[in-house]
């Protein structure tokens, strides 16, 4: 008798080790994933810090002052500009999910050349904060 052709073998998938995180490639869409919850817990994690500079900015002429000094430090603004990537990211990225989702673009192509998009229109928004953050215009 002759024995049944067996079917051809499957792919084995693995869990990556936390050892192997950095020898992972992840695609480019991957990358806007996994920085669009990045950001959204950045913002969420500095939400109570911004209410709080709000509310005392808000009190009186003096507390706008004082607020006013500490934002000047230049410490205080590279770290209002890592806020507002996270902010401009995780809102283009979120457009970029809805767009997907509105479209069905989930080709390769197109998720390498949206994700590419997300980069550059958040990094573009980006620079322009920072040039109005440090005075150039």
């Amino acid at each position: 008798m002759t024995q049944p052709a067996s079917p051809p073998a499957r792919p084995v998938y693995r869990n990556i080790h936390i050892t192997q995180i950095v020898r992972y490639r992840l695609p480019l869409a991957g990358i806007v994933s996994i920085l669009h919850r990045i950001s959204g817990a950045v913002m969420f994690l500095f939400l109570p810090l911004a209410l709080w500079v709000l509310d005392a900015s808000l009190r009186s002429a003096e507390s706008f002052a004082a607020v006013s000094q500490v934002l000047s430090f230049w410490l205080v603004k590279l770290i209002l500009l890592g806020l507002f990537w996270a902010l401009m990211h995780h809102l283009v990225a979120g457009l970029r999910h809805v767009w997907m989702d509105v479209f069905h673009a989930v080709s390769k192509k197109q998720g390498r050349q949206l994700a590419l998009l997300t980069f550059a229109v958040s990094l573009l928004l980006t620079a322009l904060f920072a040039l109005k953050l440090w005075g150039a215009y």
